[in-house]
């Protein structure tokens, strides 16, 4: 499932639709399938099918069903239905396209905690 993401009103990543990752419009790793999340060819993390969030293998963060993003068990943020992205209760973002889909919501998640910061 392919999406946009705004961030501050301009286009800022995209992920296609075979996962690939762009920002600013270079590929800069690839969410695959699965869940494995490559940067470079190499695995680095996964987002699983409940949204846990792994990197390294240990568990790192999560999104839960209800768009709520977890780091640590501490709330840090939310992804709505409505595509508005919240970091720390401030919009952050917004996903252009299906952003009631738990699948877009999971891929734009590990999108935020391995290439946002």
């Amino acid at each position: 499932m392919s999406c946009n993401v705004r961030k501050g009103g301009s286009s800022w990543a995209k992920i296609e639709s075979d996962g690939t990752v762009r920002i600013g419009g270079s590929s800069v790793g690839k969410i695959e399938s699965g869940g494995t999340i490559r940067m470079g060819g190499s695995s680095v993390g996964k987002v699983e099918s409940g949204g846990t969030i792994r990197k390294g293998g240990s568990s790192f963060a999560k999104i839960e069903r209800g768009g709520t993003l977890r780091k640590g068990g501490s709330s840090i943020g939310k992804i709505e239905d409505g595509g508005t992205i919240r970091k720390g209760g401030s919009s952050w973002g917004k996903i252009e396209g299906n952003a009631s889909s738990y699948d877009v919501k999971r891929n734009v998640a590990a999108l935020l905690f391995f290439w946002s910061g």
